[in-house]
């Protein structure tokens, strides 16, 4: 277990002081530590870490630990708004679920802004790498969430 317990800390170490933009870089960064690692030994340790993939401000999808995520995504206002602006695709509703549709790379990071600010019209999403689900409360309107999700992204549509 020491050996887990030491592997998960290199994994921290490296996800936080270095750009990592994929499973194969982080096995390389591990194995030049001493750490031998299979792809799926790395998968769980990175879900029991929690780390996430999101998009730099130059469209980059980097591996982040939870705590990290602000730190560096934060840029300027102007690189953050076309970041996002770029990012967004569309918005289609059905029922009480909408999907937004985006780049690829960029649902994750999107997704987390939507639960960040608790609205309640929205009780949750769900992220894929292009496409989030939304998950609507009974009583919200479909203005009222796209009202919601132009706050955040900025476009009107």
């Amino acid at each position: 277990m020491k050996r887990k317990t030491e592997r998960l800390e290199a994994i921290r170490r490296i996800v936080s002081n270095r750009n990592i933009s994929s499973q194969i870089e982080l096995v390389k960064a591990l194995a030049a530590l001493g750490f031998a690692s299979t792809q799926a030994t790395l998968s769980r340790d990175l879900k029991q870490l929690n780390v996430v993939k999101a998009c730099s401000a130059d469209g980059k999808a980097l591996y982040l630990l939870p705590q990290h995520i602000h730190a560096k995504r934060q840029h300027t206002a102007a690189q953050d708004e076309m970041l996002v602006r770029s990012g967004f695709g569309s918005l289609q509703f059905s029922g009480n679920m909408g999907v937004i549709r985006t780049r690829p790379g960029y649902a994750s990071s999107l997704a987390y802004d939507i639960d960040n600010k608790q609205n309640p019209a929205i009780l949750g999403t769900i992220a894929g790498d292009d496409t989030i689900l939304l998950v609507l409360s009974e009583a919200a309107t479909r203005d009222e969430v796209r009202q919601f999700i132009n706050s955040i992204i900025s476009p009107t549509f």
